[in-house]
């Protein structure tokens, strides 16, 4: 294992019940980059994410983080002690509650001291929000929802943050906007592991592609060399209508 890197998966099976979406399973993602987890509906992205932050057990394998076997550690003991951030696909706010009280809610393992200290560093980047700091988050729009959401992961400090497909929903200029915030935490420092069905506008500001089909790795390449792969578009962009058509359900060559 390198020196740079994060995350690390070993073989690493994992699943539903007795049904395994990760089939032996091994990767690796840079520390302090954007590394997209690419490939079909079903092909193990979103599951990989889950059983990285501890939502699902690994059955076999071992997950390592900076080098230290975190394999079975909850979903509190990653976010508290390893500095790990999920934001999950979709919205999941309290809609009732205002913008403050989301954040405060964010940020119920610092204590209510730390967590208004460090609320204003994080409106500080969604000025936006600072405007509807008092609105109900369901009165949000769609954009201004995937900022709250990122922005209470934030409150944490997170070493790793882990996305969900943030595009969806949202309007391709609050997408840019959510991509370079992405961008920026990286050159921080920060470590992104993103799942994206906008494939390639997420290449563009990504550092490193991982593909997976049927729960294992087949492709690992900087994101800017796949970017400019002519194949891109049947394997990537348009591989759900080729697979649809083509006859067995094999893609065509």
């Amino acid at each position: 294992m390198g020196t740079d890197c994060a995350i690390e998966f070993d073989d690493v099976v994992a699943g539903y019940g007795d049904f395994m979406i990760l089939n032996n399973l091994s990767l690796q993602a840079r520390r302090g980059k954007i590394t997209l987890l690419l490939g079909p509906n079903g092909a193990g992205k979103s599951t990989a994410l889950k059983t990285l932050f501890g939502l699902l057990r690994v059955r076999r394998g071992r997950i390592r983080l900076d080098g230290q076997d975190i394999t079975g550690a909850s979903a509190k003991a990653l976010l508290v002690e390893h500095g790990i951030a999920f934001v999950p696909q979709g919205r999941n706010l309290f809609g009732q509650l205002s913008v403050h009280e989301n954040l405060e809610l964010g940020g119920i393992t610092l204590g209510m001291k730390a967590t208004h200290e460090r609320i204003p560093e994080v409106l500080a980047r969604f000025p936006r929000l600072q405007q509807r700091l008092h609105s109900a988050a369901a009165s949000l729009s769609g954009g201004e929802q995937k900022q709250l959401e990122v922005g209470r992961a934030l409150l944490l400090r997170p070493k790793v943050i882990l996305i969900d497909e943030p595009s969806i929903g949202l309007s391709p200029l609050v997408v840019a906007d959510v991509f370079k915030l992405l961008r920026q935490l990286a050159d921080q420092g920060t470590t992104v592991l993103m799942v994206e069905q906008n494939v390639r506008s997420a290449l563009k500001m990504a550092d490193d592609a991982i593909a997976l089909e049927s729960g294992r790795l087949v492709l690992h390449k900087p994101a800017g060399e796949l970017l400019a792969d002519p194949n891109i578009e049947r394997l990537f962009l348009g591989g759900a209508h080729a697979m649809a058509a083509a006859p067995g359900g094999v893609p065509a060559p």
